[in-house]
């Protein structure tokens, strides 16, 4: 069946507004389903569309036609088109799910993704873009992190990192929300840095507050996959992770890579690095396993040789003065 009407260039939605007068009622029951939940339906092989709506196979395959398409899977290929990127991780896992495998092999299967994605990523690394990043948090006044969905676990992990090495570190997500990240977000400035962690399928939450930073003066850090990522055109500087997988939306061990050594090269450059070291172990000696009975100078005795634990040195001067 063809409605007769120049398709070129129109979507899914205005085909169905041009022959919605000419569809018959379980035509018009697929259309509303197909509008309501565009993004699902762009996931969905026939049978399970036609299954959701209560339709036969044959009826969905109708309505793709009446819409003039050759049939279903051109209909479907047209609604995929602008959801790339949200709609790639359930295809890949759809078709390893199409293709059996054994738990070992699923194992190796990620091990070996893990590894080639921090390859990846070394190997297409801006060493100035590091450089350039590892100075921007040392000089910062105040480093706020923003990252959602999974992105906020590795938020939280970058906080952890950078907290030992600098004064000022706070994470955005919270049991707050966005809004609140956003008002918190009011207080920072040129002085400031924000660093925001965003990856395939981008959260718009991320993006939002870096333009919030933006329009504050503050400097903006991205961690994100590819120029191309929402977050980059606003980044001042931007750290890129390859993060491609089989079975998940994202590989977020690379992430975690590119995290640790970050927050291992800003340790490195932090002034007072080894003090700020002993500081730390003596504030978690408490909870340390069997280091509860340990007088404090038996913990600092812990520091590599030649270390000196904060204020040893001022204690010494005092003594022989």
């Amino acid at each position: 069946m063809s409605t007769n009407v120049d398709t070129n260039g129109t979507t899914v939605a205005q085909r169905i507004a041009q022959a919605l007068p000419r569809l018959t009622r379980s035509h018009r029951q697929v259309a509303d389903f197909v509008l309501e939940h565009p993004l699902q339906v762009a996931t969905l092989p026939i049978d399970e569309l036609a299954a959701a709506v209560g339709v036969s196979v044959a009826t969905a395959n109708r309505f793709a036609r009446a819409l003039d398409f050759d049939g279903y899977a051109t209909f479907r290929a047209e609604l995929v088109r602008g959801f790339e990127s949200l709609v790639a991780p359930v295809e890949r896992l759809r078709g390893n799910l199409a293709h059996p495998t054994t738990v070992a092999e699923v194992f190796a299967t990620a091990l070996d993704e893990s590894r080639r994605n921090i390859e990846a990523t070394r190997q297409s690394l801006d060493y100035a873009a590091c450089d350039a990043a590892v100075q921007r948090i040392l000089k910062a006044r105040s480093i706020y992190i923003g990252g959602f969905g999974a992105s906020a676990w590795l938020a939280g992990l970058l906080q952890h990192g950078l907290d030992g090495s600098c004064n000022d570190v706070r994470m955005l997500s919270s049991v707050s929300g966005v809004t609140h990240a956003a008002r918190t977000l009011t207080h920072a400035g040129p002085q400031d840095l924000f660093i925001g962690l965003t990856f395939p399928r981008y959260l718009t939450d991320t993006v939002a507050l870096a333009q919030i930073a933006k329009g504050q003066g503050c400097a903006v850090l991205a961690l994100t996959d590819r120029p191309s990522s929402p977050l980059a055109p606003l980044a001042d500087v931007a750290l890129y992770c390859q993060t491609e997988t089989s079975y998940r939306p994202n590989c977020e061990t690379s992430v975690l890579a590119l995290i640790e050594a970050l927050t291992s090269a800003v340790a490195l450059r932090a002034p007072r690095a080894v003090q700020s070291a002993s500081r730390i172990l003596q504030a978690v000696r408490p909870w340390l396993h069997g280091a509860q009975g340990l007088p404090r100078a038996e913990v600092s005795s812990a520091l590599p040789a030649g270390a000196a634990p904060a204020g040893a040195a001022r204690k010494k001067k005092k003594a022989s003065s």
